[in-house]
Order: C-alpha cells, then structure tokens, then sequence
C-alpha cells in the first residue's frame, strides 16, 4: 500500500501537519534524518493513525502514490537544498517537492525555476499559526507551478483554517510568491508584536496598571471590533500567568531580550530595495535587536536618567486613549505591509490579489484579527486602493481617533518611554497626508554637492544649479533632453535616478 501525502522533517511543525493531514483523511508517510524521532512520533503520537514511517529517503519516496506530494519541513537555507537534491534522483517527472519553511522568497524562485526545468513542479508554501495552526488548521500561503497547486488544492483546503467565506488557503502566484507573501505577512506580525508590547508598557509603567488589570484591559479589548484578534488575546492570557516558585507574574520574569528569525529583517531589506516605506515595521525590527543590548542598557540605565512626570490623568480615559492610538498605529502597519505587497506584486510579476491575502489571513494564523474583513472588503471594491489610509473604514476611523494617538505619543515622550512603533505609524500618517514635504531641500543639498539635479514646481525638465554664484540667475541650467507636453505628467523619482545617473 502506498501513502497519499510525504512529510520530510519531523519537528513540531512538521509533526503538526503530518498529524493534521491524516486527519483530514490522507494516509501519509514520513521521514526524519534522526532514527530516534521517527521512532518517538511514531511511538506517541502517531500511535494508531495510518502514518507509515521511513528511515532512509528511497524507502520514503517507494511509500508514496503517484505523481508524489512531498512536503519539506526542515530548516530553511542549504538543508532545503539538501533534501531536494537526495530526492531529484528518486523523483519521477510531475511529482511535486513543497517546500513549508520559512524560506528567503529568492531562494524558492530559484528552486522553482531549475525544478519545473528538470520536469518536477515545486511549491513554496507560507504556513502560519504555529504549533495550534499546524495541527488545526493554519494559514496556508502556497506560490510556484500554478498546475501543481491546483493539484494539491484539495488536500490543503482540508487541511486549513476554515472561516466564514472558505478555507485559509489560495494559489497566490509563481515562482517565490507564497514565501513573500509569508514573509511581509510575518514583517506585520512583528510590528503588530512590537505596538502592543509599547501599549503594555505604557499601560504598566506610566498608568500603573499590575498583572490582573491588564489581563482585564487586554480580555475587553479582544471583545471590539478594532482589536479583537490572535495576539490581543494571547497578550490576556500571558499576563493571568503566575510563576510557581516566585507567585510572579512569569511575565515579568522573562528576559526583556526578543529574538527574530530573520523574516522581519528580510522584509525591511526587500522594502528599501523597492523604496517602499515600512517605518512601523522597521521599529519593531529595530526594537528587537535594541532589546538584545541588555549588559549596555542596564549599565546606560545608571547613567542616563529619565524625566520625573507623575501620572495625574483619569486612569479609565487614558486606558482608552492607548487603545485608539494602538489601533491606528495597527491600521498603519498594515498599510504598509499591504503597499509593500502590491508593490512586489508588480515589480516581481507575482499578480497578488490583496483581498484574498487578506482573506486568508482572518483564520489560523499569528495576525489572525476581526479588522482583517474590512481588508479584504477594501481591496475587494477597490482592487487598486494604493493605501489602506484612503479606504473609506480606515480614513474615518484614524480621523476620528488622531487627537487620542498624538496625546499618547506625547506623553510617552514627556514620560521617557520609548513608543518607537506609535511614533512611526504616526509619523507615517502625517507624512502620507502632508501634500508638500521638506525634502526640496535635501534634494537642494544633494544637487549643492553631488549635482544630482532636481525637478522643479512650476516648469517641466531636470534642473542643475551652480550653487555658490548664488546672485546670477544664469547659474540654473536646463538639463532636460525633451521638454514634457502639459498632458505627461513630471518625472517620477525612477526618472530622476536615472538622470542622476547619466549626469554624474
């Protein structure tokens, strides 16, 4: 007898999903590099379930029908290419290697492109949700050979989260876009981590709030519209924790050092590649590798003080105050993830529908929230929104509630607490709304010592000015090769680098 579905890597999330797939009704084989973890999966749990173990990588590809359905769940980098390369010569034409790590976006296009040459298909498949995801449902974010997806589709329908309007799962595009939709999906997630962490801190450290209070601030908000969701939830629950040798709340016991994966970082490179501004994202990388300077901010902690501002305010008003600004700074980190994606989809050619992105999202995965309907709803009347900032839902919420998020931003600030996430969504607000910025005159200084050149507001063309013969007007010259018609519009800053470059 042969089994329906491979699994390759037998970690927890690897375990999950092998468990999760048989549950939903395929017989699956699996296969770890260690005898031992075979042995105990098969021993505990996978005891009495139609899970067939392997111990070497030809009796596992012999265990399965085909075309063969094998799923990769080790770490990502070289061990994927590893495994790819002791299955190639096992593997017949048609069968489908997917990979479920979290890899580089690049490096699955990569592995699809040389895969579907050598005639196999190969999918790069995001899965969110962690240990509960896996086994119960997750957040499936599949990209590559549209053909082998369609393949794969009823397996993975069953096998994901289900909500309202389907199953958490859709083909998102070729080549490396399901891992970079997993990946900017995960950028989110760390800014989404990284504000309700500055929420806490301010609803602790300025309002006084303890363990039991913010248990009961945290368990309302999970109740509202706005932040009801995975890790609003999760954040009520850790603060109920007590530690048994201590009576602490375990919480304040934990190490303030965060650690990262690498997704966040990859994110914030790919966004300044693009030219895609991400800076609520970009704090909440920055805060983590900031927390990770432990030794030096102990010993700066007795050096540098902070100012002395008591809490005078309304406690209750100024719960509510932190709730607003934490939801519009969360709408402005989804805002940028979603341009990051639309981007991306246009630059890589992975024609991504945001709606669906957002769709599939609203269940088994880490950002899983109830706003997330709204997304979708935005994207799906306006498929060429350029900012979730100027959907109706999310304009009028942030209008209504900007004066509570800059009152908390401000505070924090009198208060010496770094809101570094709130500022950066607040700074990005006003930056998107302001019509004219000061950066005429960085361009000013770039063009006084680089002559980079500049575009001006009331004629077409590039301009270079001589700028230390301040009092002739002749010093400005036209460098334009083709003065533009009133119907085109200016040049773009593409445009404008690509002067640069032919002018210096």
């Amino acid at each position: 007898m042969t089994q329906s579905f491979g699994v390759i890597g037998l970690a927890v999330m690897g375990e999950n999903l092998a468990l999760n797939v048989e549950r939903n009704g395929f017989p699956v084989a699996v296969y770890n590099r260690s005898r031992e973890k075979t042995d105990a999966f098969m021993e505990h749990r996978a005891g009495g379930k139609n899970v067939k173990a392997a111990y070497t990588i030809k009796e596992f590809v012999a265990s399965l029908e085909r075309p063969r359905k094998i799923l990769i769940m080790v770490k990502a980098g070289a061990p994927v290419d590893a495994v790819i390369e002791q299955l190639k010569p096992l593997l017949d034409e048609g069968d489908i290697m997917i990979d479920g790590g979290n890899s580089l976006f690049t490096d699955t296009a990569r592995r699809a492109h040389d895969l579907e040459a050598a005639k196999f298909t190969f999918i790069g498949m995001g899965v969110s949700g962690g240990e509960e995801g896996a086994l119960n449902g997750p957040s499936l974010m599949p990209g590559g050979t549209q053909s082998a997806y369609e393949y794969l589709e009823p397996i993975l329908t069953k096998i994901a989260a289900q909500v309202e309007d389907g199953a958490c799962v859709t083909y998102i595009g070729p080549g490396g876009a399901g891992h970079y939709v997993k990946m900017v999906h995960n950028g989110i997630e760390y800014g989404d981590m990284e504000l309700i962490a500055e929420a806490y801190d301010l609803l602790k450290n300025v309002a006084g709030l303890d363990h039991n209070e913010l248990h009961d601030v945290f368990a309302e908000w999970n109740t509202t519209p706005e932040l009801d969701s995975y890790l609003i939830e999760i954040t009520a629950d850790i603060f109920k924790k007590i530690d048994g040798d201590t009576g602490m709340p375990l919480v304040e016991l934990i190490l303030d050092a965060a650690g990262q994966k690498g997704t966040g970082r990859w994110t914030v490179t790919d966004a300044l590649e693009q030219g895609v501004p991400i800076p609520t994202i970009i704090a909440a990388v920055n805060a983590r590798i900031m927390s990770s300077y432990k030794t030096e901010r102990m010993d700066a902690s007795q050096q540098l003080s902070a100012p002395s501002v008591p809490f005078m305010g309304d406690k209750k008003e100024f719960i509510n105050r932190v709730r607003d600004a934490l939801y519009c700074s969360k709408i402005c980190s989804y805002a940028q993830g979603m341009a990051l994606l639309s981007k991306a989809s246009k630059t890589y050619g992975f024609g991504l529908d945001l709606s669906e992105c957002a769709r599939i999202w609203k269940g088994g995965c880490i950002i899983k929230a109830r706003f997330l309907g709204k997304i979708q709803t935005a994207f799906i009347e306006n498929p060429d929104l350029p900012n979730l900032l100027l959907a109706p839902e999310f304009k009028q919420t942030i209008l209504d509630r900007q004066s509570a998020w800059r009152e908390i931003v401000a505070y924090a600030a009198k208060s010496g607490i770094a809101v570094p996430a709130f500022s950066a969504s607040l700074d990005y607000f006003d930056s998107y709304r302001r019509d004219r910025l000061p950066l005429n005159l960085t361009q000013a200084q770039r063009d006084y010592f680089g002559a980079h050149t500049y575009l001006r507001t009331d004629k077409d063309g590039v301009f270079h000015t001589e700028w230390t013969d301040l009092n002739e007007e002749s010093a400005t010259k036209f460098t334009a090769p083709e003065k533009l018609s009133a119907d085109q519009p200016q040049p773009t800053r593409e445009d404008v680098e690509v002067q640069e470059a032919q002018t210096t």
